[in-house]
């Protein structure tokens, strides 16, 4: 019997039973959800289901798998009704056999409740008085399913049955709303509104927290990554279960369950080229997560282009900045203080260079502190500045930022191709030993914390540390035939990049850097 499955047609318990039977196993539980007729004080005329079936399959097996082994149980099933119910229909039945009844029942209850708050199942009640339109069913969970009669039976040498109800939990504003620059006017304001988060990560994990807590009427989610678990520490929106799933599935379970209010849009893509004007003018402000340079100028063009509001915000280690535009004749673009965009590389990311969770989560807060700022007009008469924070001193530095007349607001959202040579940027070899042998002098750009974890036989006498050349203390050589080496070969492949384009034609990037080559 497969783990997890929707019916168009009734459910069939019996069926089911057998499918999860075991010779071995001494108690079985299982649960059923029936269709009443009733919901607080108001009469019941049938129901509907609808799922995402095929999202929805992938996770509701996860959860069952999750049950067998946190339970230690032998089998467990779960099918769930999609489409017209009638009253006395069965919804939902969920079974498992296990060695005793303990851990049967223990892992009916989980998949149940976990199917309720992480499946994207929606309903819509039919009243005598109306319907209440489709609804999240991770928003009835609260209310221990209202409309369903549950009860749970066994065999073997486990006996039990009960019902539920409790009365559904409604989201509350009061908090912000007691503010007088906010109040019911303010909140209306923020229910109406539409923000668009660009990146789930670091920085989005927070700004879609607090937004999505706050009220805002819509957000949509663009990220084209999966769930890592090197993620884990510093995006806390998402757990060890979720590692290898998509981000943005995740989060719009996780923002559904924590304010079911907010409708919640999700774009499983990066930006590009190609999409990113027709993601930005959906929305009524932009925000950038992201933690590479072509995103930024690609998001930052397209605001520009379309006259929308955006924030942006940047992290290196243990320090951030947050830049806020506004479509205002004065104010400036990302282009205005940097004109052409940095090289993905050039400054490392959170995999490069390192990164502690607050540093990330304390930029995001600000982030998002900005949207809700712009949405209830807290900010008039605020100019424009690049505001820096550095996490380990506390210090806050506010940078007044200008427009520049130079600028013309409009520049095409990639950087600029490498001209000059059709050489590969990047070699291959497969020891350290073969690369010296190639005849290329090797320049390390790694940081010298980085080298002093290198063994023995790791020595590469060269050392250029990229942050030494990206603030000027040190020059590449302009003569000579090179190859660039970093750990992963991102940050080398940046700065052959830059020196191609700079007319160095002998200059060449480590592929996979050092951590593709044999020992």
């Amino acid at each position: 019997m497969q783990a997890f499955s929707f019916s168009s047609a009734p459910l069939e318990p019996g069926r089911y039973h057998a499918g999860i039977e075991d010779p071995a196993a001494g108690g079985y539980a299982s649960f059923e959800g029936w269709v009443r007729d009733h919901n607080e004080g108001r009469t019941v005329e049938r129901l509907e289901y609808e799922a995402f079936e095929s999202l929805a399959v992938k996770e509701g097996e996860r959860i069952v798998a999750e049950a067998v082994a946190k339970f230690g149980v032998t089998r467990a099933a779960c099918v769930h009704r999609v489409g017209s119910l009638a009253i006395g229909d069965l919804a939902v039945w969920v079974g498992v056999s296990s060695a005793h009844r303990g851990e049967a029942f223990a892992a009916c209850r989980y998949i149940i409740d976990e199917v309720k708050h992480r499946v994207p199942i929606w309903k819509k009640e039919h009243y005598t008085d109306g319907d209440s339109g489709w609804v999240n069913c991770e928003r009835c969970a609260a209310a221990a399913h209202a409309h369903e009669h549950a009860h749970l039976h066994a065999t073997g040498d486990f006996a039990s049955h009960g019902h539920e109800h409790a009365a559904a939990v409604q989201h509350d504003y009061s908090r912000q709303i007691a503010l007088p620059e906010v109040g019911r006017a303010g909140q209306a304001k923020l229910a109406a509104a539409s923000v668009l988060v660009v990146g789930a990560g670091g920085l989005g994990v927070p700004v879609l927290q607090y937004l999505a807590a706050a009220g805002i009427g819509r957000i949509g989610i663009v990220d084209g990554d999966v769930i890592e678990a090197s993620n884990l520490h510093r995006q806390p929106l998402y757990g060890i279960a979720d590692v290898g799933r998509p981000k943005v599935a995740v989060a719009a379970e996780r923002l559904h369950a924590l304010n079911s209010d907010v409708r919640i849009e999700t774009h499983e893509t990066k930006a590009t080229v190609e999409n990113v004007d027709g993601l930005v003018k959906n929305f009524d402000l932009v925000v950038e997560c992201t933690d590479n340079f072509r995103a930024k100028f690609l998001v930052s063009d397209a605001v520009v282009r379309a006259l929308k509001p955006a924030v942006f915000a940047s992290v290196h280690q243990y320090e951030g900045q947050v830049q806020v535009y506004r479509p205002l004749p004065h104010w400036p673009c990302l282009r205005c203080l940097w004109p052409e965009a940095p090289r993905d590389g050039m400054v490392g990311n959170c995999a490069e260079a390192g990164v502690l969770g607050p540093v990330p989560a304390t930029l995001g807060a600000l982030q998002a502190m900005q949207v809700l700022k712009r949405l209830l007009g807290l900010d008039a008469g605020e100019a424009p500045a690049l505001v820096t924070v550095d996490l380990l001193s506390l210090e806050t530095r506010r940078l007044i930022a200008r427009r520049n007349p130079a600028c013309d607001h409009d520049q095409p959202g990639e950087p600029a191709g490498v001209e000059g040579t059709s050489a590969p940027l990047e070699l291959e070899f497969a020891t350290l030993a073969e690369a010296f042998e190639s005849g290329l002098e090797l320049v390390d750009i790694r940081e010298t914390w980085e080298r002093m974890h290198d063994p023995p036989g790791l020595q590469i006498p060269t050392h250029l540390p990229l942050s030494a050349l990206v603030n000027g203390y040190l020059q590449f050589p302009t003569e000579g035939r090179y190859l660039i080496v970093c750990a992963h070969g991102v940050r080398s492949l940046s700065v052959t990049e830059q020196l191609r384009a700079q007319g160095l034609a002998e200059v060449f990037s480590l592929k996979g850097g050092l951590a593709a080559l044999r020992s």
